[in-house]
């Protein structure tokens, strides 16, 4: 997007559909009308669906709410099992598997070894478009070690008899067919239960099913790597550890004093205490308090050690403790009562494990809690997909529901191009706690998914994330292979009307060490439907995160540290799921590493905080012209204006407001008409310097050589000095007007509380309407009657002290 107030771009259509957009609109938004349910009348010519077919599939469209795809039509085979297989060996065994073969895609079921009465529950889906066919042939084979498999019996369908089946509609019921031979011949021995049906994608077997567009993997777990999939993150929560002190402490050596401190460690997140106090004493006191990030089913436990100090980089370890989580008290709001700490003895370190422990045993006071009242980040604030808190009880109603169409992409770069083949791409969708992946496309750049998803919304103010990937997993055989990102898509749901449906093609943009590239777009359809507008209203008088999150913040550093573990545990969780949510694909929805220094970030911020000025320079450049006398018809308006509010001062606020009520009527004409989204020439994108770019995309810690890294380091220290010069300015200003009372100049202070006096008499004994007409036209005089020079107040507050002169 480019702005707010650029047109909307034209769609023009072509004998291939859309054209693609002029050459300085390839960064922006296209709107399309794709023939969505949603957006026109159902259709009921269908090609390849008889008249009651189509009946059925219009009937369809109109009670169902897959409305926001077209429809794709599949061939589906639900392979059940099989009984009575006649033996193929000598030895009267058979390792029998289903091949269903429809022109030139075959899938092939698992091979069950040593059983005549296997059972599969597997589905084929054969897309309409690979169709090239009119029969569709089930053979039961049996493996053959030795060479080719040996054929037990087949089953033929004509597709025209193969019945058409509609959701809501239940599961068409699978039959028992007998075998035939290669002639035709049925069998003595040997049935096979199954169901073929034509369908859509909004059945259910879909996302189980395997895919002719799936038929190039190299293995079983490809294979399942290119199937739709739901995720669910994790549940997380804070958990808050305060060490407070220990007793009896009984160190190694007790020829040297005693520096003890507490170690910390729950799975992958380790934190230390300082040393206590008093240095020597058996009876530390520490009294710091961390937090960690606990995730369901809280299966991790808490190692606390106690350590001695010995020598640089050398701990010993005094006593250790391990807890469960299950000891912490919950909190799941700051009404609760306070936490008490608890004493626990400390386990002695023993070399050897039999022996037992005597009855003494030092103390440690600990303090623990599960704070479910917080929402656990996991994202960046500034574009947070949740904001709900940890506990179901504090939670609110849903206000919506966004329903997103992923329809496909065009134009996507080949990912694989060394290896002959182009891109083999998918989507995944994140909003909340629910992460949607799409089934994946092989081997073409012009992918069409049409698959949709839903969500619960309970907050307008939050974004939807819908990210690119290229599947390496199907020719990797070891599953090593990472899943390349093509580009993302953010949406901010609060910039969407209710209950209308864009379609955009959005650019995918991918920022590489070479530039700013676009590596294709990306068609979606959006609906965001409230169901509760009073309380959608009233969530913007509501604060942003849960409220512990102001009753017991947690400092900016903490939550950077929480937010990386949050990452870490979500990425874990995940990418042990099957089919695995990969741990790139999570880390690269998620933003992490946003964080770091990034020269291009920085000229974005800088330029968007002079941008943020551009309303005021406007303001003071129209007050200039006016007390300039440029247009004098203008400035004699504005004194008329100004006389008529002093006579009359109860009418300056609802002037203020009235005038507001009027840029905003006046803005509306300009409003947007689609959804926002990145924007190239905001974010420094399209004319970085390539040094830049590397910089950004250099490995931390830095894997340059010397002489680059001091470059940049000067580069660094220049715009750093920059940025020190604004903020002691800032700094000097702000000290100038505390020096006003606080005596530092005192000469300045007096002539300042003098003159105080002498204006509250004034102010005291002068109408207000009268000081500020003499202000004003003072203000506004002519400028014959104006000097060049500086102010006498402007020249006294320049002249006050600041601590500047005591910086060495």
């Amino acid at each position: 997007m480019k702005g707010a107030m650029q047109p909307r771009p034209f769609m023009m259509h072509g004998p291939g559909g859309p054209m693609p957009p002029p050459p300085h609109q390839q960064f922006g938004l296209v709107e399309t009308r794709p023939p969505l349910a949603a957006m026109q009348r159902p259709r009921f010519n269908i090609p390849g669906l008889n008249p009651s077919a189509a009946a059925a599939n219009a009937a369809g469209k109109i009670s169902s709410t897959y409305d926001l795809v077209e429809s794709m039509r599949f061939l589906y085979v639900h392979v059940v099992k099989a009984r009575d297989l006649p033996a193929v060996s000598p030895a009267g065994s058979i390792d029998p598997f289903v091949e269903v073969k429809l022109g030139n895609f075959k899938g092939h079921t698992a091979v069950l070894g040593g059983n005549h009465s296997p059972t599969w529950h597997q589905v084929f889906a054969f897309s309409a478009n690979n169709i090239q066919s009119h029969l569709l042939e089930v053979s039961v084979k049996a493996k053959d070690l030795a060479g080719g498999d040996d054929l037990v019996g087949r089953m033929a369908f004509d597709l025209s008899e193969v019945p058409v089946r509609v959701p809501p509609d239940s599961p068409l019921a699978p039959q028992w067919y007998r075998l035939e031979g290669k002639r035709g011949e049925k069998l003595h021995r040997g049935e096979i239960m199954l169901s073929v049906w034509l369908g859509t994608q909004a059945d259910e077997a879909f996302p189980e099913a395997w895919h002719s567009d799936a038929h190039g993997a190299a293995s079983p777990a490809a294979v399942s790597s290119t199937r739709a999939k739901v995720y669910f993150s994790p549940k997380l929560v804070y958990l808050r550890v305060a060490a407070i002190g220990a007793q009896d402490l009984v160190p190694h050596d007790t020829s040297r004093p005693m520096n003890a401190s507490v170690k910390l460690q729950l799975a992958g997140q380790v934190r230390r205490t300082r040393p206590g106090g008093p240095p020597g004493t058996p009876n530390p006191m520490w009294n710091e308090e961390f937090m960690f990030v606990a995730s369901e089913p809280f299966d991790e436990p808490l190692f606390i050690t106690v350590e001695d100090r010995v020598g640089p980089g050398r701990d010993e370890p005094l006593g250790r403790i391990v807890l469960p989580l299950n000891v912490a008290m919950p909190r799941h709001d700051h009404y609760g009562k306070p936490v008490e700490p608890r004493w626990f003895s400390l386990g002695r370190p023993s070399d050897d494990p039999d022996k037992k422990e005597g009855k003494f045993a030092s103390k440690i006071q600990i303090r623990m809690s599960l704070d479910f009242g917080y929402h656990v980040l996991d994202e960046s604030t500034y574009y947070s997909s949740d904001l709900q808190p940890s506990s179901k009880h504090t939670r609110k109603p849903s206000i919506g529901i966004l329903e997103v169409g992923v329809l496909g992409a065009r134009n996507l770069i080949p990912m694989k191009a060394k290896d002959g083949r182009s891109t083999d791409a998918y989507c995944v969708a994140k909003y909340g706690p629910k992460w949607v992946r799409t089934r994946t496309i092989l081997n073409t750049l012009n992918p069409q998914w049409n698959e949709q998803y839903t969500w619960e919304v309970f907050d307008p103010c939050t974004v939807i994330t819908v990210v690119v990937f290229d599947n390496s997993q199907i020719a990797s055989k070891n599953g090593e292979a990472r899943d390349e990102h093509i580009g993302k898509v953010r949406i901010r749901l609060s910039t969407l009307e209710t209950d209308r449906v864009y379609t955009h093609f959005y650019p995918l943009l991918a920022l590489k060490p070479s530039g700013l590239k676009k590596t294709g777009e990306l068609h979606l359809a959006v609906r965001f439907t409230c169901t509760a507008w009073v309380n959608m209203i009233a969530m913007y008088g509501r604060p942003l995160l849960p409220k512990m999150h102001y009753s017991q913040p947690i400092s900016v550093m903490q939550l950077d540290y929480l937010r990386h573990q949050a990452t870490q545990i979500v990425s874990a969780r995940l990418s042990r799921a099957e089919p695995p949510l990969r741990r790139e694909v999570v880390e690269y929805t998620l933003d992490v590493g946003s964080h770091m220094f990034s020269l291009r970030r920085s000229k974005a911020n800088f330029y968007r905080i002079t941008s943020l000025f551009y309303g005021c320079a406007a303001m003071a450049k129209w007050y200039d012209g006016i007390r300039s006398w440029r247009n004098p018809i203008t400035t004699m308006l504005v004194h008329m204006l100004f006389l008529i509010l002093i006579c009359y001062p109860e009418l300056i606020l609802p002037t203020i407001f009235l005038y507001m009520f009027m840029i905003g009527l006046w803005n509306y004409r300009f409003r947007s008409r689609h959804p926002p989204h990145m924007d190239t020439k905001l974010s420094q994108a399209e004319f970085t310097h390539p040094d830049e770019l590397d910089e950004e995309f250099d490995t931390f810690p830095t894997n340059r050589p010397a002489d680059i890294v001091r470059l940049r380091y000067d580069r660094l220290r220049s715009v750093g000095g920059r940025v020190q010069t604004v903020v002691g300015d800032l700094a000097t200003q702000g000290e100038r007007a505390h020096a006003l009372l606080s005596w530092r100049d005192p000469r300045a202070t007096a002539i300042f509380i003098f003159l105080s006096l002498v204006v509250a008499i004034v102010l005291y004994v002068t109408p207000f309407q009268v000081l500020m007409v003499i202000t004003m036209l003072y203000l506004l005089r002519h400028p014959r009657f104006r000097s060049r020079m500086p102010s006498v107040p402007f020249n006294f507050y320049r002249r006050l002290p600041a601590k500047s002169d005591l910086l060495l």
